[in-house]
C-alpha cells in the first residue's frame, strides 16, 4: 500500500470555520486554538479510500508537533484561567481530606514487617521495614530523595531476596514504562554496580539470593524475552532463558506464596501458557505445563506436590483443577471446583492449609475459603449491598491469616486480617478521611437499566442523603467496559468534592467488563463491541427517566478504553450529555489497529478485531470515534493525553481534537490537555495527581449549574 503525503491548502479554511464557534464563548482575550495542519495520509483497504488529515501529528520529533501540543495547552490554560481559584479550592479540599503523614499496614514476611509511609509535603512514599513494633525502622527506599531533579518518577519492580539481604527495584523517569533495574544491599545500604536498562517488570529472585530473572521489551514495547542475571556479572553475560517471537503474546513473571517455584506466563488476551522452574535450580530449564491453545486460558498456583489450575476450557466462568507436579499435562488434571453458570472464578491464592478463591456472583465479588485439610469451605460475609473487596498483602504461606481490603462507595478503604480457622476478622486500619467526613451523610445503591436488547445493566450510585429524584441533580456517569475488567464501586475521598456540591456519582457496569460473569465480557468485545456503547447510553437514559438528573446536568467520563466509550457516545448521542471527559482515550481505532508497529496493536486483535479482515474492518469503522466525527453540535469536551504514553499514543487524542475543531458546529468548549512529561497514568507525585483531578473537576463544575 502507498501512503502519499500532500498539503491540503484549502483544508485550513475548514479548520478556521470550525474555530469560529469556539471564539464565540465570550472570552475575547483567549487566544485562538492552533490550526492543525492538514497533511493527509491516504490509504486504501477493502475498497475504501481512507484519508487521515492529521497524520503528521504522529511525528514526535517534529518541532511543529511539539509546538502544536504546547499551543493547545496554552489555549487550555487560558480558557481555564477563570477557574484558577476553584482549582486551588478543590486541590486544598482534596489534600485536606487525606492524612498526609500516614503509615500503611505492615506486611509480614518471615521475621520482617514491610510497609510504606508518607510524610506531609512529600510527593512519594517511603519504603521501610522493621522486625516488630518496638524495633528500629530501616528505610529501604525514599522516593522523595531519589526523585530530586525529575518531574516524573515511578517505581516499578520492588522485590526483596529470599534471605532479605538484597532489594531489586526499577525506576521509570519519563512515563514511557521503560524501567531501569537497580540492586541495593540491605546489609550495607550500598547500591550495587549491576544496572539493567530497558526492562519491564515484575522481576523475580531465585532461592540462591544472587540470581534474578527479568523481562525486556521489543520494538513495540512488548515484553518478549526473559533473562537470567547473576549479581556481580556484566549484563552481556546474562542468559536469555525464554523468547516469545509471536507478537500476539507477551511474557510475565510471577511466583506462588510458597516461593518454591517461579512461573513464566506467556499470555495474550485470549490464551495463556505457563512454564515453571524450581526456585532452587536457577540455571535449570523452564518447563511448560500445558502448551497454548487458541481461546484457552489457564492460571497456576502451587501447594505441596500439586499445581492448582484455573481454566476456562469447557468452562466459560472458569473451573479449578489440580495435578501432580510430576504430571502437569492437561490429561492428568482433576476437578477441584467445577464450572458454575452463575459464578465466575476470578483468581486463587494457596496457603499451607487453605485455598482462597476469588469469585463474582450477581455482579459482586466474594471470597470462598476452602480448608484443604478438612475438605470444607465457607464464604466471608460482607454487610453492604454494593462494595469492592481485594485479597492483597499476603506474603506468608504457612498461616491461618488472610488479609483483604474492603471498601464501598461510602466506606473508606479498610484493611482486615481474617482468621480462616476461627472465621473472625480484625480491622487493621481504616484509612482516615479528614475534614469532617461522615459516611452516614451518604447513600449507595445498585439499580438496573434495560439495554436495547433487554439485558439488565447494573449501575452503582452514591449521593448525599438529601438528594431528591426530581431531575435536577448534576450527575457524573463513569464507564469503561473492556478487557473483562470490572469497575467495582470503590471509595474516593476526592469524589466528595462533587458529592458535597450536589452531584450524584454513578458507575455504569456495561458489557465488556466481567461484572456479571465471563459472558458479560464476551458480549462486549469483537463483533459485540457496540453493546458497550449502547449499554452506557441506556444507563444514561435510565438515570434521566428515574429523575436522578437531566441531559443539561449530565457529565460522562472514561479513560483509555473508557475514552473510546466516550468518543463513541459523543458521536451517537451528543444530545444526551452536557460534558464529556475523555482521559488518554483510545480513539483512532482503525488507524491504530492497522499499524502493527504501534504497541498493543497486534496482541489486541482478539479484543477489537483485525481490520485486515473485512468483516471486522466494517464493524470497527462503524463505531471508530475518529472516523465518525461529523459536522454537528457536540457537548463540552475535555480531552487529556500523555506525550510519553506507550499504551494510547498521544497523537490519538491530539488528532481527534483537531478533527473535532474542524467539524463541530456548536459553541461549546473543546480543550486538549497534554502532559508533556508523563505517560498513561498521568502525574506520578500524589500532589501533582490531585492537581490534575482538581483541574478536571473545575472544568465540570464551571460548566454545571449546581443550583437547582
Amino acid at each position: 500500500m502507498k501512503y502519499p503525503l500532500k498539503w491540503n491548502l484549502i483544508s485550513g479554511l475548514a479548520v478556521i470555520v470550525g474555530l469560529i464557534g469556539a471564539l464565540l464563548i465570550g472570552c475575547s482575550s483567549t487566544p485562538i486554538p492552533p490550526l492543525a495542519d492538514k497533511i493527509a495520509k491516504v490509504d486504501t483497504i477493502h475498497g475504501d479510500v481512507l484519508t487521515d488529515n492529521y497524520f503528521w501529528l504522529r511525528e514526535r520529533d517534529n518541532p511543529k508537533v511539539i509546538a502544536y501540543l504546547e499551543a493547545e495547552n496554552a489555549y487550555t490554560d487560558a480558557m481555564m484561567k477563570p477557574t484558577d481559584n476553584l482549582q486551588k479550592e478543590l486541590f486544598e479540599e482534596m489534600k485536606g481530606r487525606i492524612n498526609e503523614t500516614d503509615l500503611d499496614v505492615p506486611v509480614q514476611r518471615d521475621s520482617f514487617f514491610y510497609y510504606t509511609r508518607s510524610e506531609e509535603g512529600k510527593q512519594y512514599k517511603i519504603y521501610c521495614r522493621n522486625t516488630g513494633e518496638d524495633s528500629e525502622e530501616e528505610i529501604l527506599l525514599d522516593l522523595n530523595a531519589m526523585s530530586t531533579g525529575y518531574d516524573y518518577y515511578d517505581l516499578g519492580a520492588y522485590e526483596v531476596s529470599h534471605d532479605h539481604t538484597l532489594l531489586a527495584y526499577s525506576i521509570d523517569t519519563a512515563g514511557g514504562e521503560h524501567y531501569t533495574l537497580y540492586f541495593k544491599s540491605l546489609i550495607t545500604g550500598e547500591i550495587l554496580a549491576d544496572k539493567i536498562t530497558d526492562c519491564d517488570y515484575p522481576v523475580k529472585w531465585a532461592a540462591d539470593n544472587k540470581t534474578i530473572f527479568y523481562p525486556t521489551l521489543d520494538q513495540i514495547n512488548r515484553p518478549d524475552k526473559i533473562f537470567r542475571h547473576e549479581l556481580g556479572t556484566e549484563r552481556d553475560a546474562d542468559v536469555m532463558v525464554f523468547h516469545e517471537p509471536d507478537e500476539v503474546y507477551s511474557v510475565y513473571l510471577t511466583e506462588p506464596l510458597s516461593r518454591e517455584y517461579l512461573f513464566l506466563e506467556v499470555y495474550s488476551i485470549a490464551a495463556t501458557e505457563y512454564h515453571y522452574l524450581d526456585a532452587n535450580d536457577p540455571t535449570g530449564e523452564f518447563r511448560v505445563i500445558e502448551p497454548r491453545r487458541d481461546n484457552i486460558e489457564y492460571f497456576v498456583g502451587h501447594r505441596g506436590n500439586y499445581f492448582y489450575i484455573m481454566t476456562n476450557e469447557d468452562a466459560t466462568n472458569f473451573k479449578l483443577m489440580k495435578t501432580f507436579i510430576k504430571k502437569p499435562a492437561r490429561r492428568y488434571w482433576k476437578s477441584v471446583i467445577p464450572h458454575r453458570k452463575d459464578v465466575l472464578i476470578t483468581g486463587i491464592e494457596l496457603f499451607g492449609d487453605y485455598l482462597v478463591v476469588n469469585e463474582r456472583k450477581n455482579g459482586l465479588s466474594q471470597i470462598r475459603i476452602v480448608n484443604l485439610t478438612k475438605n470444607e469451605f465457607h464464604y466471608v460475609e460482607f454487610p453492604e449491598p454494593v462494595y469492592d473487596i481485594r485479597v492483597s498483602g499476603n506474603k506468608e504461606f504457612d498461616t491461618d491469616n488472610l488479609r483483604f481490603t474492603y471498601q464501598s462507595l461510602v466506606t473508606p478503604k479498610t484493611i482486615f486480617d481474617y482468621d480462616m480457622k476461627s472465621r473472625e476478622r480484625e480491622k487493621m486500619k481504616q484509612y482516615e478521611v479528614l475534614g469532617g467526613f461522615s459516611a452516614d451523610e451518604y447513600l449507595s445503591e445498585r439499580i438496573f437499566a434495560e439495554a436495547s436488547d433487554g439485558t439488565k445493566v447494573p449501575i452503582s450510585l452514591v449521593y448525599k442523603k438529601a438528594m431528591k429524584k426530581d431531575g435536577g441533580n448534576p450527575l457524573y456517569l463513569y464507564g469503561y467496559g473492556a478487557y473483562g475488567m470490572a469497575m467495582d464501586p470503590y471509595f474516593s475521598s476526592r469524589r466528595l468534592s462533587l458529592l458535597d456540591r450536589g452531584f450524584v456519582y454513578a458507575i455504569a457496569h456495561v458489557r465488556g467488563g466481567n461484572e456479571m460473569g465471563r459472558h458479560w465480557y464476551d458480549d462486549g468485545k469483537l463483533l459485540n463491541k457496540k453493546n458497550t456503547f449502547t449499554d452506557f447510553i441506556s444507563c444514561a437514559e435510565h438515570l434521566i427517566a428515574e429523575g436522578y438528573t437531566k441531559p443539561d446536568r449530565l457529565t460522562a467520563g472514561g479513560g483509555s478504553a473508557g475514552g473510546l466509550l466516550m468518543g463513541v457516545i459523543l458521536n451517537m448521542r451528543p444530545d444526551l450529555f452536557n460534558i464529556v471527559v475523555a482521559d488518554v482515550p483510545f480513539i483512532d481505532v482503525i488507524n491504530t489497529m492497522l499499524d502493527p508497529t504501534i504497541p498493543l496493536t497486534v496482541n489486541e486483535y482478539t479484543e477489537w478485531g483485525n481490520p485486515e479482515n473485512e468483516e471486522y474492518y466494517r464493524y470497527m469503522l462503524s463505531y471508530s470515534p475518529y472516523d465518525n466525527v461529523e459536522a454537528k453540535a457536540y457537548p463540552n469536551i475535555l480531552i487529556t493525553a500523555g506525550l510519553n504514553d506507550p499504551r494510547v499514543q498521544y497523537w490519538e487524542p491530539a488528532k481527534w481534537t483537531a478533527k473535532l475543531r474542524a467539524h463541530k458546529t456548536d459553541t461549546n468548549r473543546l480543550l486538549l490537555k497534554t502532559n508533556m512529561g508523563a505517560g498513561h497514568g498521568g502525574a506520578s507525585g500524589r500532589y501533582d495527581y490531585l492537581k490534575e483531578i482538581a483541574f478536571e473537576y473545575a472544568f465540570i463544575l464551571d460548566l454545571t449549574d449546581t443550583e437547582k
